[in-house]
């Protein structure tokens, strides 16, 4: 359970119609197997100790007794094994009969959560045997295995040990439902719903009930685990495939189906505790009724898949829509920045450099939308003391292909003149050798744009404001930021995408993606980039990915560390994850105060750092707690 994570599985042991002994074997053997993986929630199928399709047998008293006792069977043989568990029967409660989930460990029944809305269409005809749950609060009913157990629907467990697991229980159909009994747990504080289930396949079904399950645990902020039946129910009419789905927020981490046993994933009940916290989005009930239940704290191994570029879609499908959306919405906040201050022309600093690139063209796409000509873009090349030949070119083919008005200033006699100034000797190559360049491209940028009525659009990305990495009131400022909640592995995609799209532009955006990234401030060795941003401040990799977990998730250092390590341990070594998160948190403090002073810019992700909307924070705060958590990975 260490960082909020939970192992948990759905399960679909094999069983016999009405072979209640047989069925109680196979449950208990599969929450054993289940122990014995380090699950701590399990979810069996709907009347798992029966069969779901015993039909008119659910009337016979041999068929109830024999489930009743099952139960006991599977709760004498489980009373060692820690995991909660809910199993599904028939139970007869005053005089009716009800389709149940009962919730065990340790050989106590924790509860018995009865199914609310029974389907009477098509194959399925529950109505002529189960009754709906009653109405009302769940209340105590004796004599279920020996035991006094709380009865009704709604019921919420919770863990002793960790505050943030809060479960609930409904039964298929009550997904199905316009009003599942899952929302109301979920705003009595449930975050992992388990859901018992016997649904039947047929074309098309599967896709469905995919959608419900992850739009249901999107919209609850909750895990849900779906456990359906498979082998042993009768095929006279259907056929079960034992579909098992296990989702977290909105995304599927699991999924099997035509295939029993155990589909296993985590549910980071942390991260769903955030999200709620964040959008306040569940408005909260009275706690309501449950039970409690208590487990063992010890570590998760991490099965579940994460991403080690979580703003950059894995499938070339995924990413190209993605580049679309993000190059739509960003050129439409410029095309409007243009269109309400009357700005006759924007002004670039083209560079040879990826983000200046991106801006360039985003740029081009702001023109196009308000139907005015390229010739309204002037890019600016500014070359200096560390400028190379290939960047230098590249700019200058760029906008000369893109049809851009190009100007070259040649900066390096007002940076020296400057130096003489304020009696800097050039050979010492320090901060203020590297800043008073950035700072004579934005003046020269700041007046061109005074020159002719125009904008000075910015090229830094997401990336680089996390870190600071560029100077203040220099490239840190413009008019509109165009780039300013793109990140820096979604810059290159983006990119990426342009080239393959413009023929014309194809073969210098190509020598633009190889080209090492660089502020070009130190001079060139050889003729070749001397300054490697990378080599200095880190891979942009890993900072993008402790950015998204610290950021929009709010995990702590060792957290991110892990699953860093999880994701990225193929690439990076965890020496060089440590080093570098290190990096990460003293450069996020450190450098808040340039944050609190940035230009407008679009946002397009779910990620952003302006201090007018994701992100406030002084520019003082202390980063001890996260360092000394650092410290000790």
């Amino acid at each position: 359970m260490r960082d909020g994570f939970i192992s948990v599985a759905c399960g679909a042991p094999k069983l016999r119609l009405a072979d209640c002994d047989y069925n109680a074997e196979q449950t208990f053997t599969m929450m054993r197997a289940a122990e014995k993986a380090g699950v701590k929630v399990l979810v069996l199928p709907e009347l798992g100790l029966t069969g779901y399709t015993c039909g008119d047998l659910f009337y016979q008293e041999a068929l109830l007794r024999g489930a009743e006792q099952a139960l006991a069977t599977v709760l004498e043989a489980t009373r060692n094994l820690e995991v909660v568990t809910a199993v599904g029967l028939p139970l007869r409660v005053e005089h009716r009969l009800y389709n149940c989930a009962a919730i065990i460990q340790k050989g106590e029944i924790l509860g018995v959560v009865p199914k609310t809305h029974l389907p009477n269409y098509g194959e399925f005809y529950e109505k002529r045997w189960f009754s709906p749950a009653p109405e009302g609060k769940p209340f105590f009913v004796d004599g279920i295995c020996g035991q006094t157990v709380l009865f009704g629907a709604g019921q919420r467990f919770w863990c002793n040990e960790i505050p943030e697991l809060v479960l609930g229980f409904e039964i298929c159909e009550d997904l199905w439902a316009p009003e599942p009994p899952s929302v109301r747990m979920a705003r009595g504080g449930a975050v992992v719903i388990g859901n018992l289930s016997a649904s039947n396949e047929v074309l098309g079904k599967a896709a469905y009930r995919r959608q419900l399950v992850t739009a249901q645990s999107a919209k609850l902020l909750c895990g849900y685990l779906y456990g359906s039946a498979g082998e042993g129910e009768s095929t006279s009419d259907v056929v079960f495939g034992a579909h098992q789905m296990i989702a977290e927020n909105g995304a599927l981490l699991g999924e099997r189906r035509f295939d029993g046993g155990l589909l296993i994933s985590e549910i980071d009940v942390q991260r769903l505790s955030f999200e709620r916290r964040r959008t306040q989005g569940l408005e909260p009930l009275e706690t309501g009724e449950g039970g409690c239940f208590s487990l063992t704290l010890s570590p998760t191994k991490l099965t579940r898949y994460v991403a080690p570029l979580p703003f950059v879609p894995e499938d070339r499908e995924s990413r190209d829509e993605r580049c679309r959306e993000i190059l739509l919405m960003a050129s439409m906040g410029l095309k409007h920045r243009l269109e309400v201050t009357g700005a006759k022309t924007a002004v670039v600093g083209l560079s040879g450099g990826l983000d200046s690139t991106l801006a360039v063209l985003m740029t081009g796409l702001a023109m196009k939308l308000l139907d005015r000509p390229v010739t309204d873009i002037i890019a600016v090349t500014m070359p200096c003391f560390g400028t190379t030949d290939r960047t230098k070119n590249n700019a200058v083919l760029l906008a000369e292909r893109m049809g851009a008005v190009l100007k070259t200033v040649d900066l390096s006699a007002s940076v020296r003149a400057h130096f003489r100034d304020i009696g800097h000797d050039p050979e010492i190559r320090d901060v203020t050798y590297e800043n008073a360049q950035a700072r004579e491209r934005t003046q020269v940028l700041m007046d061109i744009a005074n020159q002719t009525g125009g904008l000075v659009i910015g090229t830094g990305d997401l990336s680089e404001l996390a870190l600071g990495w560029c100077t203040y009131n220099g490239d840190h400022m413009s008019m509109y930021a165009v780039n300013s909640s793109i990140p820096k592995t979604l810059v290159r995609h983006l990119v990426a995408h342009l080239a393959r799209d413009r023929e014309s532009l194809h073969d210098v955006l190509e020598d633009i993606l190889n080209t090492p990234v660089s502020p070009e401030l130190l001079p060139a060795v050889q003729g070749e980039i001397s300054q490697k941003t990378e080599d200095l401040v880190g891979p942009y990799e890993l900072h993008d990915f402790f950015l998204y977990y610290m950021l929009r998730w709010g995990f702590a250092p060792g957290k991110i560390y892990r699953l860093a390590v999880h994701a990225l341990g193929k690439q990076y070594s965890e020496e060089i994850i440590r080093k570098w998160i290190k990096v990460f948190y003293r450069r996020f403090f450190t450098q808040q105060f340039k944050r609190n002073c940035v230009p407008d810019g679009p946002k397009v992700g779910s990620v952003g750092l302006s201090p007018r909307g994701d992100w406030r924070m002084p520019s003082d705060a202390s980063a001890a707690l996260w360092m000394a958590e650092a410290e000790k990975l």
